[in-house]
């Protein structure tokens, strides 16, 4: 069980009770701390649906779920056929199970690569996107599109996450994320959130650097124990990084 806390009561009780029970790869830890920063827009007024791009069963997009504010929503994009035909009712019946209400989300059947940017903001309501987690198909090809889908939805104070990152089985993704960020020098890499194991993969949480104020230091002091204090060169922004077990070695 995690020792911290998003701070929203429906999410933390589901990443102590039904987390582990819907299968999936994201980790608690990262969970948690995206929790934690859906909060804090809410509380900012920062306001917008939420999307994943490769939901699977919904393990971390429950988790995305319980931390909507009132009135917003939860689009979730996946071809739902791998690795059979039944990954969206397993879908649908977790997030029954987790306690996340039907009408706070909408699965979307679709291949993202396939989509024009005009058609995924028709699928996910034309307003601002404030959390856009990319869990997709893991090719150059396709981060590169999804990227470009969000990026075009993303609400100016809004963050994308990405999965995978530094996954030593997709080594070279993040060259996609090089090329995407020296094409928008107006974005960063704000938080770099390390890996539980070889499953529950890094991300990177990226934003406008205008709007990074409003998240490090609130991530530094909210994750004091998880703060990696050297912190991490991205591109020339020296972003924070959360690890469950930070340390420094000796040297």
């Amino acid at each position: 069980m995690t020792p911290f806390i998003s701070g929203i009561p429906l999410l933390d009780t589901y990443l102590a009770e039904g987390f582990d029970s819907v299968r999936g790869m994201s980790s608690r830890f990262s969970a948690t701390i995206c929790g934690h920063i859906l909060r804090r827009q809410t509380e900012m007024g920062i306001r917008g649906a939420v999307a994943e791009i490769g939901t699977f069963e919904g393990r971390f997009f429950i988790a995305m779920g319980h931390a909507l504010a009132p009135g917003e929503h939860a689009y979730g994009f996946d071809i739902f056929s791998w690795p059979d035909d039944h990954v969206l009712d397993r879908f649908v019946a977790n997030a029954a199970r987790c306690g996340l209400p039907s009408d706070r989300f909408t699965p979307r059947p679709f291949d993202t690569g396939k989509l024009s940017v005009d058609e995924f903001a028709g699928l996910t309501g034309r307003g601002p996107l404030r959390f856009i987690h990319i869990d997709g198909e893991h090719s150059p090809e396709a981060l590169t599109h999804d990227l470009a889908l969000a990026h075009d939805r993303l609400h100016p104070q809004g963050l994308i996450c990405l999965d995978d990152m530094l996954h030593p089985g997709y080594p070279f993704l993040v060259v996609t994320v090089h090329a995407y960020l020296v094409a928008h020098p107006e974005m960063c890499v704000m938080c770099v959130i390390d890996r539980e194991d070889i499953v529950a993969a890094p991300k990177f949480l990226i934003c406008r650097r205008d709007v990074v104020r409003l998240y490090e230091n609130d991530l530094m002091q909210s994750f004091a124990a998880q703060h990696f204090v050297l912190g991490g060169d991205a591109m020339g922004h020296h972003c924070v990084v959360l690890t469950p077990h930070p340390r420094i070695a000796d040297v």
